[in-house]
């Protein structure tokens, strides 16, 4: 079979991290549009989306979040597979009528999620696991129809609906960037610093294993479309 074409919908303000990263874990020929300068698709023809982070929020009035809006709801209603992550997460969640809202504090650093059932895009991971979390906003109500794939103690952090899979983690994160979005961050020094202790190699081994939700997603589309096919 040919190699996916996905769409990368790359709403991380010309983060080079971000591309690099994605570039890195998924196993694809990637179509990038930096959505924060108001690139997008002129067509659906693409075999899946993956929308990135971000450091804005959903429900800002930013001029280019409305049309991104707008085109990830026709995609998804033309059945195109999706996988938000972080950001891409919440977003899919709001197009798909959920709540997103402000957590009014901050997870971040290496920490345990739990996936739950036995959702397609947690094949080979531990029910708990380790991943780099980032993010003070929140998939806080579930859209219609949608069903919980993991969580922890701060939030959802993964959902489903039909074809479309929200992770609030980042999986494609590697140390360097882990500690550049750190230390980054409006937080007391004394919580920057924490979190900075625990960005070392034990933490980053563990948390490699929720890369798997990368191939995962790539191996459901493939499996997706070879049923279309048939």
């Amino acid at each position: 079979m040919s190699r996916l074409r996905i769409a990368f919908l790359n709403a991380a303000h010309g983060d080079e991290n971000t591309r690099r990263n994605f570039r890195r874990e998924l196993d694809a020929d990637l179509t990038e549009f930096d959505v924060t300068e108001g690139h997008l698709p002129n067509s659906f023809d693409f075999d899946a989306a993956v929308v990135s982070g971000s450091r804005s929020s959903v429900y800002w009035d930013e001029a280019w979040i409305p049309p991104l809006k707008e085109w990830v709801e026709v995609a998804i209603e033309s059945g195109m597979p999706m996988l938000g992550i972080c950001y891409g997460h919440q977003l899919l969640a709001d197009v798909l009528g959920g709540d997103v809202r402000d957590m009014g504090e901050y997870e971040i650093g290496y920490r345990e999620v739990e996936h739950i059932g036995d959702s397609t895009l947690f094949d080979g991971v531990e029910p708990r696991f380790v991943a780099f979390t980032t993010h003070s906003d929140e998939v806080a109500e579930l859209p219609p129809g949608a069903e919980t794939i993991a969580e922890n103690d701060y939030s959802n952090h993964g959902f489903r609906k039909d074809d479309v899979f929200g992770v609030q983690f980042h999986p494609e994160y590697d140390m360097d960037t882990a500690e550049e979005v750190t230390r980054g961050k409006e937080l007391s020094q004394e919580r920057i610093q924490q979190v900075l202790d625990g960005i070392n190699e034990e933490n980053y081994d563990a948390a490699c294993e929720s890369k798997l939700v990368f191939e995962n997603f790539t191996e459901y589309v493939r499996n997706a479309n070879e049923l279309s096919a048939d």
